[in-house]
C-alpha cells in the first residue's frame, strides 16, 4: 500500500468565523470603514492602509488581500526572514477584519486597565488568565532575558512595571502592556497583561484575548 501525503490539519475554531467575518466585510461600506477606525482608504485601488503591530499593510476590498508595501521602512522585504502574525495567522486575520467591521479609532487615555476592568471583562477573566496570562508567565518567566530580545526585535518598548515589562501598539492609539515577573525558589513566575483604557469604548471583551494571544504567539516566531 502507497503511503498517503499528510493533510494539513484545518482549524474549523478559526477558519469558520473567519469565512463569516469576511463574508460581512464584503458586504460593508470600505469608505465608512475607514472612517471609524482611522485606516487610509484608497477609492482608485480599493485600498486600505493601516498599521498592526508596528508594520504597515494594504488590504483590498472586498477580497481581504494582506500586503507589505517594502517601500515603507520598518517593513520586511521579500528576502527577510522576520515573520508577520497578519500575514500567517489567522487569529491576527480576524481581529483585524474585526477591527475594520466595528472598531472605533479612540484616542489613547493614558490609562491602563486589567482585563477585569474592561465591560464583560469578569465574565471571560478565567478563560483570559488561562489562555494569555498564565501561558505568558510560564513560557517566559525563566527566560527574562530572552523574552526581552524577542519583545524588542517584535517593535515593544521597555515599561517599568515589573521584572521585565513592554508596551506595544496593536492598532495606532491601542496599547498593551506585557508585565512578567521572575520565579524564585519560592515562588513560581508570574505576570499581568494590561490594556489602554480606550480599548474598553473601541473593542469587546473577547477580542482583547484575540490581541493577547496574537503577541504572545508572535514572541515564539521573533
Amino acid at each position: 500500500m502507497s503511503e498517503k501525503t499528510p493533510q494539513p490539519v484545518v482549524n474549523n475554531k478559526e477558519l469558520i468565523p473567519l469565512a463569516h467575518y469576511l463574508e460581512e466585510y464584503r458586504k460593508a461600506d470600505p469608505a465608512a470603514m475607514a472612517e471609524r477606525t482611522g485606516s487610509g482608504w484608497d477609492p482608485v485601488r480599493q485600498i486600505f492602509s493601516l498599521s498592526f503591530l508596528g508594520r504597515s499593510y494594504e488590504i483590498s476590498w472586498p477580497d481581504f488581500v494582506i500586503s507589505e508595501p517594502e517601500s515603507v521602512p520598518g517593513n520586511s522585504s521579500a528576502a527577510d526572514e522576520n515573520w508577520s502574525p497578519l500575514q500567517n495567522t489567522n487569529q491576527a486575520k480576524i481581529l483585524v477584519v474585526r477591527y475594520l467591521l466595528e472598531g472605533i479609532l479612540l484616542e489613547d487615555p493614558g490609562k491602563f486597565l486589567t482585563y477585569r476592568e474592561v465591560p464583560w471583562g469578569e465574565v471571560y477573566n478565567r478563560q483570559f488568565t488561562g489562555r494569555c496570562i498564565t501561558r505568558l508567565a510560564f513560557s517566559y518567566g525563566n527566560r527574562l532575558e530572552e523574552y526581552r530580545k524577542r519583545m524588542e526585535k517584535l517593535g515593544a518598548v521597555p515599561v517599568k512595571e515589573s521584572d521585565a515589562g513592554y508596551e506595544i501598539a496593536i492598532f495606532p492609539e491601542y496599547k498593551i502592556r506585557f508585565l512578567i515577573w521572575a520565579g524564585d525558589d519560592e515562588f513560581p513566575p508570574s505576570a499581568q497583561i494590561l490594556f489602554s483604557g480606550n480599548f474598553a469604548g473601541g473593542f469587546h471583551a473577547e477580542d482583547l484575548v484575540v490581541a493577547a494571544e496574537v503577541v504572545i504567539g508572535a514572541l515564539k516566531h521573533m
